[in-house]
């Protein structure tokens, strides 16, 4: 558990990715279960137009609870303190940590329990709680099956769907204490459920997500199937949930629409076999739930997303990973591959708002922008249109008065600028051009075979030995 799981870069996307295409046992396991995905999504929707009417009211609902953001934070704010809730601001990861480690130092925990959270991921809450001394264990089995690997989530709905039952068996009798190897899957789900009883009753804090924060009655809304996230919310003594300042929505009943399609979308299924809604710490005369509740609302770069109308889009996701499922890239190359807590096409547009756009760069240029994403997407986020967005800010400097991205212009280079100053005089001037043409078509053999990232997937290019010029000229002298 102490072993460091921090991000791989999202710089080294592109060698990673050659090493996964050259896998074939990778690529089929992840086409196999991008298509299975993908068939449950399309069984749960009776039609297209069913579909895109259930989308626009997803969209209607997002869009919303964005145009609101501000005021809504207040109201949330305002009647969770009213609940005993206390409310946390973090600007970025580290704030967010430095505040679980003072909660748990106040309390002198050690042992912390965790529900599936992608914003803990987005932190590295479990690294840095183990800096400390403190022990932060996966309770959902996907999440824990890859905390015991060392690895980051490859999905951010099935975060083992990399690995197969082989790999599974040989993990948990390496690593589990008396564990025996087998592969029958009911048995390798026994083995970590018995593991995680133990764990959910002698932790001293849960901590959790949330999928949707309701502002009208202070109410956090956790979607799972496990349980596990029912457990980590209500059998320790003390609760911390985190998550982006982006999943609130201002009346409960918004919250079906969005659960709606978030289970059809994720797993394809019509309803999950959990839906917690939390509201406030426990009251005098029930018998379970935290007697304290924590909830930490994280930016980290969300505002910057915010700010800008043209990605603020991006912030309508409700997590449901159908666009992953979809990505003919995602499925591929796995979620491993881009470095980053979000993959594929939503993290494309989310994680250089999160981390910054020199380094996530080749992420927006992933993409085929055959449009699968945004087609799937069920609440409507424009992704292939972002992407474009993306492309070319990281190619160019915001324009004056426009508020730039973290990052942003700094994926050109010196050699790529001067190519370009070059080709802009060159064809600026109509006497250097004619000359560059007739230089070019008569040495086209000194044509470099090597033409940076062209040659990669393409043949070089190669001057014609005879300019169109030439051409109707000798045909029309006259």
């Amino acid at each position: 558990m102490s072993q460091s799981m921090q991000f791989v870069s999202a710089a080294d996307f592109k060698a990673r990715s050659r090493e996964v295409v050259s896998n074939p046992h990778l690529r089929k396991s992840f086409r196999g279960a991008m298509d299975y995905l993908m068939t449950r999504r399309a069984a749960q929707f009776e039609s297209p137009e069913v579909f895109a009417s259930m989308r626009a009211t997803g969209e209607a609902i997002r869009q919303y609870s964005l145009a609101h953001l501000p005021d809504l934070l207040e109201q949330l704010e305002s009647r969770l303190t009213s609940l005993g809730v206390q409310v946390h601001y973090a600007e970025n990861a580290e704030q967010a940590n430095q505040i679980f480690l003072a909660i748990a130092q106040q309390h002198q925990a050690t042992r912390l329990i965790k529900g599936k959270s992608m914003v803990s991921e987005e932190i590295e809450l479990n690294h840095e709680m183990a800096r400390h001394g403190v022990n932060c264990l996966e309770s959902d089995m996907g999440e824990y099956i890859v905390q015991l690997a060392g690895e980051r989530p490859s999905h951010i709905i099935m975060p083992a769907i990399h690995k197969t039952k082989q790999d599974i068996a040989k993990l948990f009798a390496e690593q589990i204490p008396n564990t025996p190897y087998t592969e029958d899957v009911d048995e390798l789900i026994r083995i970590g459920r018995n593991i995680l009883r133990t764990e959910f009753m002698e932790a001293d804090i849960g901590v959790s997500g949330a999928n949707f924060l309701v502002a009208e009655t202070g109410s956090i809304v956790l979607v799972e199937n496990e349980g596990n996230g029912r457990m980590c919310t209500t059998v320790p003594p003390v609760h911390i949930a985190i998550t982006g300042i982006e999943k609130i929505v201002e009346r409960l009943d918004h919250v079906p629409p969005l659960f709606s399609l978030l289970t059809r979308s994720a797993t394809g299924q019509a309803t999950t076999t959990y839906l917690n809604i939390i509201t406030g710490p426990r009251r005098e005369g029930e018998k379970d739930g935290p007697k304290e509740l924590h909830l930490i609302l994280l930016d980290n770069g969300r505002t910057q997303a915010y700010q800008h109308e043209s990605y603020r889009a991006s912030l309508q996701c409700i997590r449901c990973g159908a666009c992953m499922n979809h990505c003919p890239v995602y499925t591929r190359v796995g979620g491993l591959t881009y470095g980053t807590t979000y993959p594929g096409p939503i993290g494309a547009i989310i994680s250089p708002h999160l981390q910054d756009l020199k380094v996530t760069q080749d992420l927006p240029t992933a993409s085929s922008l055959c449009g699968a994403c945004g087609e799937v997407c069920p609440v409507g986020i424009p992704i292939p249109d972002i992407l474009m967005q993306l492309r070319e800010a990281a190619q160019h400097e915001a324009h004056a008065g426009e508020l730039p991205l973290k990052g942003q212009g700094q994926a050109r280079g010196t050699l790529q600028s001067l190519a370009w100053k070059a080709w802009r005089i060159i064809y600026g001037n109509t006497m250097l051009y004619r000359n560059f043409l007739w230089l070019a078509s008569r040495f086209n053999f000194l044509t470099p075979p090597v033409q940076a990232g062209w040659t990669q997937s393409r043949t070089p290019l190669k001057p014609a030995k005879n300019t169109l010029r030439d051409m109707l000229k000798k045909q029309y002298p006259h």
